[in-house]
């Protein structure tokens, strides 16, 4: 394939899985930077099999699959390096402040506020959990994959799914009943 051809077909096959690919990015990597460097790495990773990608009838699993390994390896890489990190919500406009609140509490700023602190302490509820049970309450009730996609996406039993889901939405409870988010 000459250049141009190969910029067009990795167009035509990537293109249309960027929105899902990078929520799902947002989603393991939980920070807008980490979440684009990862988004980033995947399309460099993928455009050097584009002859592997062309032969794969459903390319959208693949990639998330592809995305899911790149971000584990990049865990295991932090956990062996053991930076230190910045907490992202002491940066006032980063991290789950900047996002911009959509529907009925755009409007009213008392309501906005109080979906800010709701979902600030779902983000810290979030952090507690372990990796593996915060992957799989995002993939499934944030995202909504299926346990059989998230079986495909993880390499893990459908059976361990539905445990970790389980176990990670009675930590939930317990963290959020623990500091007063729900009664």
């Amino acid at each position: 394939m000459q250049w141009s051809e190969t910029n067009l077909a990795f167009e035509r096959l990537v293109r249309p899985h960027f929105d899902r690919l990078y929520r799902l990015a947002w989603r393991l990597a939980g920070s807008k930077a980490e979440a684009e460097d990862l988004f980033q790495e995947l399309l460099i990773k993928v455009y050097g099999k584009l002859d592997d990608l062309a032969r794969i009838e459903q390319p959208g699993p693949w990639l998330c699959r592809v995305m899911y390994n790149l971000f584990i390896d990049e865990q295991r890489r932090f956990t062996r390096h053991r930076l230190q990190t910045v907490d992202e919500s002491r940066l006032g406009s980063e991290g789950i402040a900047g996002i911009e609140a959509t529907g009925p509490a755009a409007h009213d700023p008392a309501a906005s506020q109080q979906q800010l602190e709701i979902a600030e302490r779902l983000e810290k509820a979030l952090a507690k959990l372990s990796v593996e049970h915060r992957i799989v309450v995002l993939l499934h009730d944030t995202e909504g994959y299926k346990l059989e996609e998230i079986q495909e996406l993880t390499g893990t039993p459908v059976g361990t799914v539905k445990s970790r889901l389980h176990r990670a939405r009675a930590r939930l409870r317990e963290i959020l009943t623990a500091d007063g988010t729900f009664s």
